[in-house]
């Protein structure tokens, strides 16, 4: 009995130990344990914001590539639409001869079609108005060549020319409204074939160069009248000239305003928003320049139907007509030129 005891206190000592390391070993664990959950609920936190971040950007995506394929879709429709009326236009007679009124200009007078604003609707609008412009003088020019070769009457004569000069008062018209939508596309001459365009000035013909053309093709004429032509042809193209000085200093001028200044440098945006503004107020004389050109095209056009008489007139209409005409055929024979 003796001999048992401290083997029993030792024993219970041993057993306490364990028990105590058991207990803290339990301890631990579940401190261990609590800490692993801690972690995956974090690790599970950002897993869902990444995931809730994907999908955010991925539905503002298929909301871009919506919009995107949305404004495709509206450019088709305009497009068509467009060609449409390209394609009506050219079935109601706009060919003349072997040459005809080419759209290209029209293609190109609305910049973009998806972006289309206020000044380039203008400028379709005023490329299918002179579409049918072209369609009426190509009328025209056909009764007129008609009552010509059946020697027609004086009085037969003196409507279709009236008719003809009322027709091109109706051009200068529309390209009054035309510029002041988009005068850049009646300058640079998109409207018309590129043949006709590597003769244009200030969005038209030359008056002084038309009367040079059409002399040979009123003959014969009256001292008085060879008389009355030069002088017309005289001030017409002192006309011109002033003009053209006036085109050219205003060029000058847009140029020394745009080129003041340093460029590639955005410090100072005050100063460049003041340029662009005095070189806009600069440009706005292009508008006065095309109508005060086609003012002078129409004054030499009546004075000359004043100085001819009314058979001279209409041979005067009918030539013009012509020389326009082969201007726009020699344009589609280049486009359909062979290329080697």
């Amino acid at each position: 009995m003796g001999d048992n005891s401290p083997r029993t206190d030792t024993s219970t000592d041993v057993e306490v130990d364990a028990k105590l390391d058991d207990g803290h070993q339990q301890v631990t664990g579940g401190s261990i344990t609590s800490d692993h959950e801690a972690g995956t609920k974090n690790g599970d936190s950002k897993a869902l914001r990444r995931l809730a971040q994907n999908r955010e950007a991925a539905r503002k995506s298929r909301l871009r590539k919506k919009a995107y394929v949305q404004q495709l879709e509206s450019s088709r429709i305009k497009l068509n639409q467009l060609e449409q009326e390209l394609q009506r236009a050219r079935q109601q007679g706009l060919y003349l001869g072997s040459g005809s009124y080419s759209g290209d200009q029209i293609a190109h007078s609305g910049g973009g079609i998806g972006g289309a604003n206020a000044s380039n609707s203008g400028a379709v609008a005023f490329d299918l108005e002179y579409a049918r412009w072209m369609e009426e003088q190509q009328r025209q020019m056909s009764e007129l060549r008609a009552a010509l070769q059946a020697h027609a009457a004086d009085t037969e004569l003196r409507g279709l020319v009236d008719g003809g000069m009322a027709h091109y008062e109706e051009i200068f018209r529309l390209k009054a409204v035309a510029a002041k939508a988009d005068v850049f596309h009646v300058v640079s001459g998109m409207w018309k074939t590129p043949a006709e365009r590597c003769f244009i000035w200030m969005g038209g013909f030359r008056p002084s160069e038309l009367l040079k053309i059409l002399l040979p093709q009123i003959e014969p004429l009256t001292e008085q009248q060879t008389m009355s032509i030069c002088t017309l042809q005289q001030t017409s193209h002192a006309a011109e000239e002033n003009l053209s000085s006036a085109m050219e200093s205003l060029q000058q001028t847009l140029a020394d305003t745009l080129s003041a200044g340093s460029f590639g440098s955005s410090s100072n945006v005050a100063n460049y928003m003041t340029q662009m503004a005095v070189a806009m107020s600069e440009l706005a004389a292009l508008e006065t320049f095309v109508l005060e050109a086609d003012s002078l095209r129409k004054q030499t056009l009546q004075q000359m139907h004043r100085i001819l008489t009314t058979r001279q007139a209409a041979r005067g209409l009918l030539a013009m007509g012509d020389y326009f005409a082969r201007l726009r055929a020699l344009s589609s024979l280049w486009s359909a030129r062979p290329r080697g």
